[in-house]
């Protein structure tokens, strides 16, 4: 009987040990009981646009507005109509304005010009007024809808719903793919003169009264006097910085598919700076990056970007493609697998660790191509099917926007550094461990979800930006 009392003593211990190991190890790593990552990232709309009417958040009535301005620093008499589109009255108010009376969520529109240059015109430095005259699309970006009748807005009632969320960099997709994996700027090695002849950006300034330049403008000299008149005519908005950083879209060094005929030329040479795939696959840590059509494209069935079937394939969504670890015949291509492959192993409980999910360009939610009901309704698949997986008892989902299309936004993004971060984006934190019903103010950019992966698998950052990033924590109900 002593035996047995000293037996279990030692158990007893040893329970304590484990307890008190465990306690320590959650208060070291905040998210120790996440088992598995989920990446959703969608495209193109800004916050207001979407959740600008979301009880309790940030949104379009929670603030005065200051009127948009013409070229010249003026504000509008009137906002003027999208190009070609006849269903807007030829002058609206200058103010946000509810687009459904106009277009619908299910409508398609036109495609907001969104740049790298451009992006910085139209937050001038923070005062969120330039969204007109710098865009291509008149009073389209000043437009937002009543979500209350969209899944997602459903799920934010149910889970946590950011409202300081911003994209990582200004500009476009392909840079902003580029941060969520690496949190980096890619650079074009040692281009031919004629490319960098052909990439170098021609570009005026904005400057203030002793000369500085406050913001970068991209417009022709032959522009309209107003915008009023006619969208600007603007300059070449290279896809790259006179430090030959690629900031706009470029193919990649290795051809996703056959049917894309871009110069040798003119690929971004493959990167070989590290991705947190790198750092994950050195870990031991299992992932991967589902993409919608993957296969398709891959095996010459589907011809990139809608030619010829209307499901766009966005090669440059696919940032892992631009990475030499990535290219066809390395070990880590075998991390780049199809949409198909994700509803299977979400079906099997057999998800990796990581997992990002990047939609087909006809569910992505992108204006033009696609439309902000289609974008909803397959996010709220993916997630119903997700919580139905055995997977979901550890679960966190991140669904989150590249950028913000275009779009305006009324709150000023905090200054990192030269590559931004942008404009706000809709973004949901959905877990069983997720605060219920909760508006999370904290301040996060794209890199936040890299640190919050660096964090709970214990790699190490990539840059000084996702190092420096607000992880996703107070989100979290705590451990």
């Amino acid at each position: 009987m002593k035996a047995v009392g000293r037996f279990v003593i030692s158990l007893a211990m040893c329970a304590a040990a484990t307890c008190a190991c465990a306690e320590a190890q959650d208060q070291e790593n905040p998210f120790a009981r996440i088992g598995h990552v989920v990446v959703i990232f969608t495209e193109n709309r800004s916050f207001d646009h979407v959740f600008g009417l979301f009880p309790d958040a940030e949104g379009v009535n929670s603030a005065q507005h200051p009127p948009q301005v013409d070229f010249d620093g003026s504000p509008l008499p009137a906002l003027p109509r999208p190009r070609w589109d006849d269903r807007f009255p030829r002058r609206l108010p200058n103010a946000p304005f509810r687009l459904e009376p106009y277009v619908d969520i299910d409508g398609h529109t036109m495609d907001p010009v969104h740049d790298f240059y451009l992006e910085q015109e139209q937050i001038d430095g923070g005062k969120m007024d330039r969204f007109v005259e710098a865009s291509n699309a008149g009073a389209l970006v000043m437009g937002y809808y009543d979500g209350s009748q969209l899944k997602q807005w459903a799920l934010a009632k149910e889970f946590t719903l950011a409202d300081h969320f911003f994209h990582a960099a200004f500009g476009g997709s392909m840079l902003n793919h580029f941060f969520l994996i690496c949190g980096c700027a890619p650079v074009f090695d040692n281009p031919v003169e004629a490319t960098k002849k052909k990439f170098d950006p021609k570009l005026d300034a904005i400057k203030d009264a002793k000369g500085a330049a406050l913001v970068i403008r991209a417009r022709q000299p032959d522009s309209p006097r107003s915008v009023l008149d006619g969208p600007p005519r603007h300059m070449n908005l290279a896809p790259l910085t006179k430090k030959l950083e690629a900031i706009g879209t470029l193919q990649p060094g290795n051809p996703v598919s056959k049917h894309d005929r871009t110069e040798a030329q003119e690929r971004l040479p493959p990167s070989h700076l590290p991705t947190i795939g790198d750092r994950m696959t050195e870990k031991g840590v299992t992932w991967a990056w589902y993409a919608g059509g993957w296969r398709d494209v891959v095996e010459g069935r589907l011809k990139p970007y809608g030619e010829g079937k209307p499901d766009f394939f966005q090669t440059h969504h696919q940032p892992f493609a631009y990475f030499a670890n990535y290219a066809p015949g390395q070990n880590g291509r075998n991390n780049l697998k199809d949409a198909d492959e994700f509803y299977k192993a979400i079906d099997e409980g057999d998800l990796p660790q990581v997992s990002f999910c990047k939609p087909l360009g006809v569910f992505n939610g992108h204006p033009d191509y696609s439309d902000l009901a289609a974008g909803d309704a397959h996010v709220a698949d993916v997630v119903a099917r997700l919580r139905k997986s055995p997977n979901w008892v550890d679960m966190l989902i991140i669904v989150t926007a590249d950028e913000n299309g275009g779009f305006w936004d009324h709150v000023a993004p905090p200054k990192r550094d030269d590559y931004g971060p942008g404009i706000r984006v809709p973004t949901l934190i959905i877990s069983p461990f997720a605060k219920k019903g909760f508006v999370d103010k904290t301040v996060y950019d794209t890199l936040s979800v890299l640190r919050t992966i660096e964090l709970r698998f214990g790699v190490a950052p990539l840059s000084k930006r996702d190092a420096r990033a607000t992880d996703l924590r107070n989100a979290l109900v705590a451990p």
